[in-house]
């Protein structure tokens, strides 16, 4: 479809298409109304002078501050002002899209009050790529991402700053460029904006779907590199896996034995020796627990992605505005840690495998650090020394976000998630694990040219092509940085997976 349409039950494919593809979308038949009936029973509120959280009264601590009614929207834009005090680097383009998106798609349930205007605002946004800067510091996680929502909301009303034309402008300039009107914000409406989880969850889903990318391509990488090491096939076989049966483990059982299948590489228990090392001998084991945990974290954020997180929550057909803590970022938070561990562990191994290839004690019978003319080159010696740099970076930032609290708003929000600190940490760990994985790939095409030539299994033959078409066997010193990246860059857009699926299957 050339258009991603918002009615509340979005996939994290289409986050994809948003963010990366840059997608239209657009409101589904039906939402319109669904958002009016919740915006009418907020209207009657205030028209009764009715005591409702965010809407006649202030936030937080202040909740207990009443606002008159000839206030009440200068309460909201205050709220978006007051709350813009992020700090740090800005969030990167296809976050921020992925942000506006998922509060659209909130919006649209019909349960937060506001207007439809708002709604196709955001989407309009999106649609002419107007980017709020939104800072990426500063959320606690509990009452949503109210700092840097407060800076997307900033741009719907002429003020901050946003990307038009990857031009940095103010975002008053940036709507008039792109011939948006900026929105008067009524009673709720600042509210319903930066009420939510939809940054931490943004970068959940992106974390989440490329994690996906990274459990295949680390079956690839450690396929490719039992091939390297004339690794023992027994290991792998079903009937040890199937005694054990996590459907994790029993799937990248399998992918590894099509992806060396035909290979003359390989040897069985008892030709060579008995046992391979665990970085060999248990890839199943170690990256099925991975592949669960991935799969795992995308159902939850999946739920996320589609739930409605702000406060008070407005329920037309029932006539109630109830206030509750569906802001809170718990199930991100603690899911978002669990991803952090589980794809650190793929990099974890990896270098293991790595240090097995450089080491001449440990590769059964490769050159030292995959040169053959050692001392005067160096060969893959500190391709080792990045790949344990990014390992020991990830063990740090692997520490659970979400089991740190510190109270805020006088004690009134008393426990806090830190989900956003915990997604971001994610991608950090996501980007870290490719490079480890690219570093791994590379060794391994080069190990296999120290060999004599045998013939590949028939999927390592597909990846070990792909390698050889970006990066050329190393006969002597060059800069390798430069062919780190064009591995990373094939494992980063899926080309590396995809590819190889189309001959043996998905993974």
């Amino acid at each position: 479809m050339s258009e991603v349409i918002i009615n509340g039950s979005l996939e994290i494919e289409d986050i994809i298409k948003v963010a990366r593809g840059h997608k239209k979308v657009r409101l589904a038949p039906g939402v319109v109304e669904r958002i009016r009936k919740s915006r009418e029973l907020v209207d009657r509120a205030i028209k009764e002078s009715k005591v409702v959280y965010g809407v006649t009264t202030g936030f937080g601590k202040f909740s207990n501050v009443l606002v008159s009614s000839e206030e009440t929207r200068v309460l909201q834009e205050n709220l978006i002002m007051s709350h813009s005090t992020g700090v740090g680097e800005a969030l990167p383009e296809e976050i921020v899209r992925a942000v506006i998106l998922l509060r659209a798609n909130t919006l649209s349930r019909g349960y937060s009050g506001v207007r439809v205007l708002i709604v196709e605002k955001l989407l309009e946004l999106l649609n002419k790529e107007v980017h709020p800067v939104i800072p990426c510091k500063g959320s606690l996680g509990a009452s949503g991402d109210l700092v840097p929502l407060a800076h997307m909301a900033l741009v719907l009303i002429g003020k901050g700053e946003a990307v038009y034309k990857g031009t940095r402008m103010a975002g008053e300039k940036a709507l008039e460029k792109a011939k948006i009107e900026p929105v008067q914000l009524q009673e709720k409406e600042g509210l319903a904006l930066i009420n939510g989880t939809p940054v931490m969850t943004a970068i959940a889903a992106l974390a989440v779907h490329d994690a996906e990318i990274l459990v295949k391509t680390g079956d690839i990488s450690a396929a490719l590199t039992l091939e390297a090491l004339k690794g023992i096939t027994s290991a792998y076989n079903h009937k040890i896996h199937e005694a054990r049966p996590h459907k994790g483990q029993i799937a990248v059982a399998k992918n590894i034995l099509r992806l060396i299948q035909g290979s003359e590489y390989l040897t069985r228990q008892g030709e060579a020796r008995v046992q391979d090392a665990y970085s060999l001998r248990c890839v199943p084991q170690v990256h099925g627990a991975s592949r669960d945990a991935v799969k795992h974290v995308k159902a939850i954020v999946k739920t996320e992605v589609n739930s409605v997180t702000d406060n008070p929550l407005i329920f037309p057909e029932e006539e109630e505005i109830i206030s509750g803590g569906n802001f809170h970022g718990q199930p991100i938070a603690i899911n978002l840690d669990y991803l952090k561990i589980a794809v650190s562990e793929l990099a974890s191994i990896s270098e293991r495998r790595i240090e097995r290839m450089v080491n001449p004690q440990l590769s059964n019978g490769l050159p030292a650090f995959l040169i053959k003319k050692g001392g005067l080159n160096s060969g893959m010696m500190i391709t080792q020394y990045v790949a344990a740099a990014l390992v020991s970076e990830n063990k740090s930032i692997s520490h659970p976000a979400s089991v740190d609290s510190i109270p805020s708003s006088a004690n009134q929000e008393d426990h806090v998630s830190m989900g956003t600190i915990a997604s971001r940490q994610a991608m950090e760990i996501v980007d870290n694990v490719r490079n480890v994985l690219a570093i791994e790939l590379m060794c391994a095409a080069q190990s296999l040219d120290m060999r004599e030539g045998k013939k590949l299994g028939k999927g390592t033959r597909i990846a070990y092509d792909l390698i050889r078409s970006r990066v050329k066997t190393l006969n002597d010193d060059r800069i390798l940085y430069r062919d780190i990246k064009n591995i990373y860059d094939m494992i980063k857009d899926g080309t590396l997976a995809e590819t190889v699926e189309k001959v043996i299957g998905n993974l």
